[in-house]
């Protein structure tokens, strides 16, 4: 679920600065309205997600000593969960038998080309055994991306993720939500797409 309720404009500036990177991820990419991008245009695209990632997860790793001498809190929460160490899951696992959770989830679409993952959508569920049926927006981010890397034939796996540790009450669940998109900078929540100039979101 998408959703920008975040406290003020400067507030979100100063998650940009707090999780900002020396990685140039302004730069415009010349994608035509058709999606036949050249295969290093895209990847070159996708490389500089997975560095920014990639970043996050090393930084992770080495505040683990760090945390663990901190109490808990809704501060450093957020930085706890590892969506690439959660099982992967078909996306269409909710058309089989496969059972997930009735109860409350946050969810990452993680997309894998060879060793190179990123965390291409974000979002949260009061129900995780139903959030993914019907419509979704990113179903149609996923459908475009697939899309260009089929026109470069170019091979990849897309799964879902679940994590399911998260508070009942909605409006903390959100609050994860948001703080979760501005550390991952996934780039096809709403809130973050433009940094990437993802083009795949316009339908």
């Amino acid at each position: 679920m998408e959703n920008s309720n975040l406290d003020n404009i400067s507030k979100k500036n100063k998650q940009f600065e707090l999780f900002s990177s020396a990685l140039d991820t302004s730069s415009n990419l010349p994608f035509s309205n058709n999606l036949k991008v050249r295969s290093k245009t895209l990847m070159d695209w996708r490389n500089r997600i997975s560095d920014y990632q990639s970043k996050i997860v090393e930084d992770n790793q080495n505040d683990i000593f760090q945390h663990s001498i901190i109490p808990e809190n809704d501060t450093i929460y957020h930085e706890r969960i590892h969506p690439f160490s959660l099982q992967g899951l078909s996306l269409n696992f909710w058309r089989t038998n496969q059972f997930v959770h009735n109860g409350p989830a946050m969810y990452f679409v993680i997309d894998t080309i060879g060793s190179s993952q990123i965390i291409l959508y974000i979002g949260e569920t009061n129900s995780a055994n139903k959030r993914w049926k019907g419509e979704h927006d990113c179903k149609n981010y996923l459908s475009n991306y697939k899309e260009a890397l089929t026109y470069n034939n170019l091979t990849n796996q897309l799964d879902i993720r679940f994590f399911l540790d998260v508070p009942k009450e909605a409006k903390s669940r959100r609050r994860l939500e948001q703080k979760l998109i501005y550390l991952w900078m996934p780039p096809f929540n709403k809130e973050t797409r433009n940094r990437w100039s993802t083009t795949f979101t316009n339908n």
